[in-house]
């Protein structure tokens, strides 16, 4: 097998063995041995891609090799020609991450080579990758250290990149690569580097929390690798100028052109992934091939996207990555990043020497989420909308949560919240949850608000977000299993709170407020080309915005939990006064006896379901409204309606006010989506920008919290209350991890009578409550037969 194939295998099986150790500095060191190096003689803040050697020579096969590596931006680490492990996991500089592995399987007695790849993404940087300058770090313990960077290490600029940038995305640059100026085999132990430059030491490599601001400080990667895997296209759905069909996917059908031949291909992955494409190719000097990677189609005439399983009279449209061949024998292009595609576009324009294309497939990449939890019914429709939601989590989650991979790859509270619930109840990693709480904390403001969105190079404050913030780690508080990390962050939201407080005027409702107070996207608040002006609702320039208002009230009533957890009791109660007056005044001022609703400000000129769902949610309405208000928000059009962000909040009421039978009709815009072709959720109702977001896959975790009825009734989940809502569905079968092994369940409805059985792990209790009548559930598996009433 040619070496520049055979790496990308070993890529996908070894980089997701390793177990990650930390090896802490001693407590009298204040930074690490080996150095940061740069490559001389270039601008470390631009764009480059680099290649970086260093030679071994081992009396003997080590027992144990075990290094600490990083870079800055991101780094590809190549053992002995082996492909091994890349990196670093995103973060900011005071808290930039580093690997730790043992190389010593990759060693040998004798000569060994380490090389590394590491590049910045320079101007056109993506939004979520943040910076100091060109660098890499490797450190060895113990007697590794031989490996340590410094001036010993060779380096060399590759010529053959430069960036390929877009308004339309913010992901970071594309690829163009000339391939007569790459330094084939540069991996390779054999390969001569005589001509290399040494490299320079530009500054000491410090640990977190350093005394040393002004440079990056390291801490040990708290994520796991991410996992690649192998896979084919689906389908070829077009060919102009060359004869091809299926079996050339399928990697045992090589593509034939002759010189000058020019043709386009269209390729079908079947449904949306994230991946590095895979192109082989021998031959062809000077033939460029151009590949463009598509969420969806666009329709000639109107520009819409339409189905999405359509090709017939549409284009493929976004940004492109571009070879230029050399010409040699089985040459692996495959971009630097991942690519998010559903369609891949190839134009060849050959030039004068016959092409052939061995291969075309790619690896697919993701936080290694594993699908523990399952879900079956009597309405097998509701296997797609699993399937569907569980795929747009995935794709939406990385080295960080992100909103979409297609056009962003930020990680926002808003959608992160929503995400990590899921990803908790699917699969009950609680790791990026953690990272991502984590991240706000360390993106907040000097007045206590976190960012809206972190890692970013883009400040962005949404004080809302903050409020969710505090929501999400109520959440896990819930769910997980680690109180102590949540009483680190008190502090942090009292600081949000207390700024919030400050808003606060003698209506006991919140003025206008400073930054972007983003709520949803409906119609009625598009975007507007400015962000304090665009997806707020009326009163969020003006003052008085009931919805505004309740997100508070949402905050200080998960906040006063979380206090009284931890002894906080006075001030617990302080957050309850204070929740109380709110909610009473927000209710006598904007309830509209007429609508039989909350208005979204005192004027009573805007009505929307999002004020009444947080209403409910926060026990603004009289319980004995609640259902009436629910229902009437839900058929009246007129109103302003939730998108599928906010959506997310309306089921909570509904749950809430105990409609949680009528859940399966809320579904209508995500079966909406499936007749449109989609394989992920959007970002919002036709017409979307983005295909694949994060927020839309509340229905996978709504199909074990609602429909099943799964929920905790305390903190870290030491106890379960099962509480199902069929709707119309006959029997509902599913499994959710827990901190302490797994519940499953199957129960079947017959008129009002429940039968079934439920497993909860070993030392866990819970209730089942079906129909008002409540029956103790203990550790281990029950048969279940309730009558209702």
């Amino acid at each position: 097998m040619n070496k520049n194939i055979a790496f990308i295998v070993t890529l996908l099986y070894s980089s997701v063995l390793f177990a990650q150790q930390t090896y802490p500095l001693p407590e009298n060191e204040v930074h690490f041995k080996a150095s940061w190096i740069a490559p001389p003689q270039v601008s470390l803040t631009t764009y480059g891609v680099y290649h970086f050697r260093k030679k071994l020579d081992l009396a003997s096969k080590p027992e144990s090799f075990s290094i600490r590596i990083s870079a800055d931006n991101r780094y590809l680490l190549y053992v002995n020609g082996i492909a091994v492990l890349s990196g670093p996991q995103r973060s900011d500089l005071t808290h930039w991450k580093y690997d730790t592995l043992d190389i010593a399987s990759y060693l040998h007695k004798g000569s060994n080579s380490i090389a590394i790849q590491v590049w910045n993404q320079g101007e056109g940087m993506a939004w979520a990758q943040l910076s100091l300058q060109t660098g890499l770090w490797v450190e060895g313990i113990g007697t590794a250290s031989i490996i340590n960077t410094d001036t010993t290490w060779k380096v060399i600029k590759n010529q053959a990149y430069r960036p390929l940038i877009s308004e339309l995305h913010i992901t970071g640059p594309f690829d163009h690569i000339t391939a007569e100026k790459y330094p084939w085999g540069w991996q390779d132990p054999d390969y001569a580097d005589d001509t290399w430059m040494s490299a320079i030491e530009t500054e000491k490599a410090i640990p977190i929390h350093h005394s040393n601001t002004s440079g990056r400080q390291l801490s040990p990667r708290n994520i796991p690798i991410m996992e690649e895997k192998q896979q084919t296209f689906a389908h070829i759905r077009r060919a102009e100028g060359i004869a091809v069909d299926d079996r050339f996917l399928r990697g045992n059908h090589p593509l034939y052109l002759s010189s000058q031949q020019k043709g386009t291909l269209l390729i079908d992955q079947g449904v949306l992934t994230t991946a590095y494409p895979q192109l082989v190719v021998s031959g062809g000097k000077g033939c460029t091939i151009t590949v463009t990677y598509s969420e969806a189609l666009y329709a000639d005439m109107d520009g819409g996207k339409g189905n999405r399983n359509e090709t017939e009279g549409k284009h493929s449209k976004g940004d492109k990555d571009i070879f230029i061949l050399d010409g040699g024998d089985n040459r692996l292009f495959c971009p630097l990043y991942y690519r998010t595609f559903r369609y891949v576009e190839l134009k060849i324009e050959n030039a004068k020497f016959p092409l052939t294309i061995h291969t075309y497939n790619s690896r697919f990449t993701a936080y290694p989420f594993m699908e523990k939890a399952s879900f079956t019914s009597s309405d097998t429709s509701l296997d797609t909308i699993w399937e569907v939601g569980w795929r747009t989590s995935r794709l939406c989650a990385f080295e960080t949560y992100m909103d979409c991979p297609y056009y962003e790859q930020m990680q926002y509270i808003g959608d992160t919240r929503i995400q990590a619930l899921i990803s908790l109840y699917v699969s009950g990693d609680d790791r990026l949850m953690k990272n991502a709480i984590e991240q706000f904390d360390q993106s907040r403001i000097p007045e206590g608000l976190t960012q809206s969105r972190y890692p970013s190079g883009k400040k962005q404050i949404i004080p809302p977000f903050s409020l969710f913030w505090i929501a999400m780690l109520h959440d896990y508080w819930m769910l997980g299993s680690d109180p102590d990390f949540v009483k680190r962050f008190l502090p942090a939201v009292e600081e949000i709170l207390q700024w919030h407080a400050r808003y606060v005027n003698q209506q006991h409702m919140l003025t206008r407020m400073p930054y972007w107070n983003f709520v949803d996207w409906p119609k009625e608040w598009p975007w507007k080309g400015d962000e304090n002006i665009s997806g707020i609702p009326s009163g969020a320039l003006e003052g008085n915005s009931a919805i505004l208002t309740l997100q508070y009230v949402y905050a200080l009533q998960k906040a006063s939990d979380l206090y009284y957890a931890f002894g906080k009791n006075e001030e617990a109660k302080r957050l309850e006064q204070l929740e109380e007056k709110i909610r009473i005044t927000t209710y006598k001022t904007c309830w509209d006896q007429t609508k039989g609703m909350m208005a979204d400000t005192p004027e009573k000129t805007a009505f929307s379901q999002h004020v009444n769902a947080l209403a409910v949610l926060t026990g603004t309405i009289p319980q004995k409204d609640e259902k009436n208000v629910l229902l009437q928000i839900e058929k009246d059009t007129s109103i302003i309606q939730c998108t599928l962000y906010y959506r997310f909040y309306l089921v909570q009421a509904f749950k809430k006010a105990g409609l949680g039978n009528e859940y399966l009709r809320l579904l209508t815009p995500w079966y909406h989506m499936i007749d449109l072709g989609l394989t992920t959720f959007a970002e919002r109702p036709e017409p979307t920008r983005s295909d694949c977001h994060g927020w839309s896959a509340s229905p996978t975790y709504d199909l074990l919290a609602t429909v099943c009825g799964i929920e905790p009734t305390q903190p870290g989940f030491k106890s379960v209350r099962i509480t199902p809502n069929f709707g119309n569905l006959k029997w509902i079968q599913a499994s959710m991890p827990h901190p302490k092994g797994t519940i499953a369940l199957r129960l079947e409805k017959k008129g009002k009578q429940l039968k079934g059985e439920i497993a909860l792990p070993q030392g866990v209790e819970g209730v089942l409550v079906w129909q008002s009548k409540p029956l103790a559930l203990k550790g281990g598996s029950q048969k279940i037969q309730l009558d209702g009433n």
